[in-house]
């Protein structure tokens, strides 16, 4: 009895590109909205800044919902993405600077042209981010194909960082069955992550 998976996120993205499905939309927003936020928080933007800009970026993908024909050579979808968030970010910083030097807040102006954005590392920053919402999204979609044990055994070792012997007694498991349970776990991750970043449709 194979495990059927979930749509590829390529297959997200031409049922937002045809339209037909209003579910789409959902779920985009649900998995790309926290990485869109988290980068601008990141990016030491605040908290209504960050979902101002999630929001804007948002509106920009949805405008271009119908032409989702990104350049594959170009890094694919996630090059695109972290594009149109990058810019978007860049525009507010430019704004935010512009008020600064007008109001005369040197201060504001100072942090500004220091903010990390520039740096070379920032599309590297991304690629870790969207990295780690996927797998994040990835453990949610796969949770229920284990049981609680095995579930535990992998996110005490793999996430909180215990080792085998902390987590044996704590479960009742044998060292050799934790090793197991995680590796388990940690292969349909990968799996999950995989198939989630698959740019074949």
């Amino acid at each position: 009895m194979g495990h059927v998976s979930p749509p590829t996120r390529a297959s997200l993205l031409l049922r937002l590109r045809d339209g037909t499905s209003p579910e789409a939309w959902h779920e985009f927003v649900k998995l790309y909205s926290p990485l869109i936020y988290g980068f601008a928080r990141n990016r030491g933007l605040q908290d209504a800044d960050s979902a101002d800009l999630m929001q804007d970026v948002l509106r920009s993908v949805s405008g271009a919902v119908g032409r989702l024909d990104y350049d594959r050579q170009k890094g694919g979808f996630r090059a695109w993405l972290f594009t149109v968030t990058r810019n978007k970010l860049f525009s507010f910083q430019e704004r935010r600077r512009s008020q600064a030097i007008a109001s005369g807040d040197t201060a504001a102006v100072e942090q500004l042209n220091n903010a990390p954005d520039r740096a070379n590392h920032l599309e590297a920053e991304w690629d870790r981010e969207y990295e780690r919402r996927l797998a994040a999204a990835a453990m949610e979609k796969i949770r229920v194909e284990f049981n609680e044990k095995t579930w535990q055994a992998f996110w005490l070792t793999a996430v909180d960082g215990l080792s085998a012997e902390d987590v044996k007694e704590r479960l009742g498991m044998s060292t050799g069955s934790i090793y197991v349970a995680k590796s388990r776990v940690l292969a349909r991750v990968k799996q999950e992550v995989e198939h989630m970043m698959s740019d074949e449709p």
